[in-house]
């Protein structure tokens, strides 16, 4: 399954922080990459700094235009799923959506999401009716979705990797050059 996250409404003095945080949960739990619908490149930087370090290919991509992304990944067969506290419930839809889709847009919005985007999405998904954080919102979707998958991913090409442990730290240092 192929998943990639738009963050709408980024506002680079107030969203710096959370839109990063977007970014980095998208990346740890099995997105592909990020579309920025603001141009922003200290995002950029430090999400592929992260992915430097860390390991995997994600990708992120400022300043696009999110209509045409829209379209163009519907076209290109993909769904769109947008998450937000007015959709349908997530336990509700989740099980269509990983039947019916192989390719998964999920919108994540800041400021007031324009009602096209509801209009648009093939799902409008909650996953709960009150306010929350959207970045517990991705992380729950994409946990959902993927069944609890991705938690377990192994990323290549890594410099640094946590060594699990029940108590203290351990992390491994490695030359790769990716």
């Amino acid at each position: 399954m192929e998943i990639v996250v738009l963050r709408l409404g980024h506002r680079p003095e107030r969203d710096k922080r959370i839109t990063t945080h977007v970014g980095l949960v998208g990346r740890a739990l099995g997105a592909k990459g990020m579309l920025l619908a603001s141009n922003d490149k200290g995002i950029e930087r430090s999400i592929r700094e992260v992915t430097r370090n860390w390991g995997g290919d994600f990708f992120v991509k400022t300043g696009v235009n999110w209509r045409e992304e829209v379209k163009s990944w519907q076209q290109g067969g993909g769904k769109v799923c947008h998450l937000t506290m007015y959709g349908e419930n997530i336990l509700d839809v989740i099980g269509e959506l990983r039947e019916s889709a192989e390719k998964i847009m999920v919108v994540v919005g800041a400021e007031k999401v324009p009602y096209a985007v509801f209009e648009a999405a093939d799902w409008n998904i909650a996953v709960g009716n009150q306010p929350h954080s959207e970045i517990a919102a991705l992380a729950l979707f994409l946990d959902y979705l993927q069944q609890g998958k991705e938690l377990k991913a192994k990323f290549a090409g890594a410099k640094l990797e946590i060594v699990p442990q029940r108590r203290g730290k351990e992390m491994k240092v490695s030359d790769n050059e990716t």
